[in-house]
């Protein structure tokens, strides 16, 4: 599909990614966690649970997207890396909004004939040379993460570490918004908003927290 063709379609939902919550976890701590992130102002819950069935995981979307939605109907709700669960769940009714996706998922074109013009759809990257090559599909894209911020044990991408300086030249590369992730903290925000990104990402600093709203309200202050 051509770049003029999009500007016939239905507007993608307004994307607040300044705070950016990936879940870890299937219980219901999972959930309740994603609600009061999203309560307390988090633009984006992701769903990720890389060892869940993907029947598993169809129920966890399912539920953090209803926690979700009560909580704070403005948040997004998306999927890591499945987009035929994230498909499953809009077809069922659930306020979900589209998926994220890896170097090694489904294309992103397929993905967006499968999720429709409506969805919201992100990308993995993390070098240049893949902040580049997303040109190629930015028409289907929304935003881009990048990272590692730095190494994390929650997802080794076998990617070096970017540090706050690795984040200008990737933003300088690309007209769509970048989110930063891997192991960011509240403590590293300030720092990383004067890199360009639209945003962070976050796992074990919310998903940990005693309480995970204060999390995300300092993480919009720093930004």
């Amino acid at each position: 599909m051509s770049p003029s063709a999009h500007l016939d379609q239905p507007r993608r939902r307004a994307l607040d990614l300044r705070c950016y919550l990936v879940t870890s976890g299937t219980g219901p701590r999972t959930v309740e966690v994603a609600a009061q992130a999203a309560a307390a102002g988090a633009g984006v819950v992701q769903v990720r649970a890389k060892e869940a069935s993907t029947r598993e995981l169809l129920e966890l979307v399912l539920a953090v997207a209803g926690a979700v939605h009560a909580a704070r109907p403005a948040t997004t709700v998306l999927v890591d890396d499945r987009a035929d669960v994230a498909a499953v769940a809009r077809a069922r009714g659930a306020h979900v909004h589209g998926v994220h996706l890896g170097q090694d998922d489904l294309p992103v074109a397929d993905a967006r004939a499968l999720l429709g013009p409506e969805a919201i759809i992100g990308l993995t990257t993390g070098t240049l040379e893949l902040v580049r090559a997303s040109a190629e599909v930015a028409v289907d894209l929304d935003y881009l993460g990048a990272g590692p911020f730095r190494r994390t044990p929650t997802k080794d991408s076998g990617r070096q570490p970017l540090g706050a300086d690795g984040y200008p030249p990737l933003v300088r590369s690309t007209m769509l918004p970048i989110v930063a992730i891997g192991d960011v903290t509240p403590a590293d925000v300030p720092a990383l908003s004067r890199t360009g990104v639209a945003g962070v990402a976050l796992v074990r600093a919310v998903m940990d927290a005693p309480d995970p709203g204060t999390v995300v309200r300092e993480v919009l202050a720093g930004l």
